[in-house]
This record gives C-alpha cells, structure tokens and sequence, in this order.
C-alpha cells in the first residue's frame, strides 16, 4: 500500500496537465513503514523525450533529487509518469524499463481529464502488481 497526500496527487495533476500533450514525469521519496510506503514528497522532472507515449527523466534533476531525498533523511521510493492518452497501468515499455522490482511505479491516466486516475505498481519483470493507494488529506 502506498500512502500520499492529496496535496501532493494535486501537485503531480498539475503538473501532468501543464505538459500536456507530453507524457510528465518525476520521482518520490518518502518512508518505508510496516504497512507500506509513505510518500513525504514529490520531485517534478523534465520528460527530455518530450513525447506522448514515453519519457526519460532529465539526469541533472534526477541526481539533484537523490541529493535532496539523501540531505532530508527520506527514502527513495519510486517514480511516477502520466499517460496523457491511456489508462492508468503499465505499458509493455513501462515494464522493460522497470529495472528495480522494489520500486513504486505510480502511472496518472489523463485520458479522461474530468476523472483522472492514479495508480501505483510493482513491477517484477513483465508482471504488474497494483500495490494499492490512499491519497489523504
């Protein structure tokens, strides 16, 4: 199970939605606890495909996060992406590109602007576990 603020879902939608036609992206930290992951903050990076359909995190902002998580004491967690054009889940190059089995994998479908849907994954190979989310107060 993951845990997030809506402060923090609500950070990521405007993101996605100010990139839009191109697919957003960033990283999350936060802490690993008994009932999951808590996610204490949210790192908006630049997609440097500037596509549709997929992304690559910018690696002087990905490295100046890591650099954050580590001075601020929290976890790396995983990443999130938004799919302008699809739904919340992973694609088949979500999955070949997911190298780390322990990370989370949060995907916001945009395809219905009114509703969008957040989703997290683990992802082992090409099998795609959704881990569940709470998105709070």
């Amino acid at each position: 199970m993951v845990k997030m603020k809506k402060a923090d879902f609500d950070k990521i939608l405007r993101h996605a939605e100010s990139v839009l036609p191109e697919e957003a992206c960033g990283l999350i930290a936060g802490e690993i606890t008994p009932d999951g992951k808590e996610i204490k903050k949210v790192y908006l990076l630049t997609n440097i495909d500037h596509s549709n359909e997929h992304f690559s995190l910018d690696p002087k902002e990905q490295l100046a996060a890591v650099k954050d998580m580590r001075a601020n004491g929290l976890a790396p967690l995983g990443n999130w992406h938004s799919h302008p054009e699809s739904p919340s889940r992973p694609s088949d190059e979500d999955k070949r590109l997911a190298y780390d089995s322990k990370a989370s994998y949060l995907i916001l479908s945009l395809m219905d602007r009114a509703d969008p849907v957040l989703n997290s994954f683990k992802i082992t190979g090409d099998i795609a576990e959704n881990e569940g989310i709470i998105i709070e107060d």
